[in-house]
């Protein structure tokens, strides 16, 4: 039994499409909201003959890699996030690249040799790599228009994986996948004016509009840092949020505050898009903190440890 797994958010799904329209294979689904990163235990060792690995962090799952490599199962892993130290075996094989200028998609993209690029620009754009997408999109002439798209279908199917649990979302991940990779081509999908893309889009449209009216707790020369409602759109929205505060202000860094249901705070964290570096380092001081360079978050920040994740971020970035 092969098994996929992979992060349920833009880069995740659609490195993950790229690589089943190259490379069918009957798999087992394992995925989940995009902060559900801790996903490699859920394999099961006792049925599984091979894994694929996509957009999670091998530091937050190395103890599950090295059962899975310790019995012998041959593991594929791309992933743009923190490593710790790469186990040394002869069935892993890596796509890593922790670069700002990064991502799971692009690593897959590569990998392929560019036979499904656009969705691989779509997912650059989801994960906020304008610059990159943009790059993309020059190389391979893609249009101004279809550029448009491809940004909007990325940060429609990022917004999608951004919630609670799987029932705050539109499209649970493995169903979203599921559905995309009956599309050859994002073309058809934009064609298509009965298809999930426009779906998506009128939900994104509601949800960002409601995020204007967003509590500032904090704003300085060097961050800002709001705190969103305690209901399902604003989990939805936390990350696309944090994404647009980024692009309206590149040189400061933001964060964007959600309510748990014990009390604790989920955390997006942008670093500032002139500089590009830090959000791992700020968000790995707190003990549900992770993610990569240029974006991290913390899963469940104490209420009481609100005020010092503003002082760590304001003072990273001063």
């Amino acid at each position: 039994m092969h098994f996929d797994v992979f992060n349920g958010d833009a880069d995740g799904i659609l490195a993950l499409v790229q690589l089943r329209l190259e490379e069918p294979k009957d798999a087992t689904l394992i995925t989940g909201v995009k902060r559900d990163i801790e996903l490699l235990q859920q394999v099961d060792i006792e049925k599984a003959s091979s894994v694929t690995v996509l957009d999670i962090s091998m530091e937050k799952n190395m103890t599950a890699l090295e059962r899975i490599l310790a019995n012998q199962i041959p593991t594929f892993y791309a992933d743009h996030h923190r490593t710790g130290k790469i186990p040394e075996s002869e069935f892993l094989k890596t796509h890593i690249d922790t670069s700002a200028s990064a991502c799971t998609s692009l690593l897959i993209n590569e990998y392929l040799k560019g036979k499904h690029h656009l969705w691989a620009i779509a997912a650059a754009f989801g994960d906020n790599l304008n610059a990159v997408g943009q790059n993309y999109c020059l190389v391979n002439q893609v249009n101004e228009q279809l550029m448009e798209k491809l940004q909007a279908l990325g940060n429609y199917v990022n917004y999608n994986g951004y919630g609670r649990t799987t029932d705050d979302l539109h499209f649970e991940p493995q169903t979203l996948f599921q559905a995309l990779l009956q599309w050859q081509s994002p073309l058809r999908l934009f064609e298509d004016k009965s298809s999930l893309f426009y779906e998506l889009e009128q939900a994104y449209h509601q949800d960002i509009s409601k995020a204007e009216s967003a509590n500032v707790l904090y704003d300085s020369k060097a961050c800002k840092v709001v705190m969103l409602d305690d209901d399902k759109w604003a989990r939805r929205v936390s990350g696309v949020f944090s994404n647009d505060l980024a692009n309206h202000s590149p040189d400061k860094a933001h964060a964007v505050l959600t309510h748990n249901e014990d009390d604790t705070y989920t955390v997006s964290v942008r670093a500032p898009l002139n500089n590009k570096q830090g959000a791992d380092e700020v968000c790995i001081q707190f003990p549900t903190g992770g993610g990569r360079t240029a974006a991290a978050g913390i899963n469940a920040l104490p209420q009481e440890q609100v005020e010092a994740f503003i002082s760590v971020l304001d003072n990273f970035y001063n």
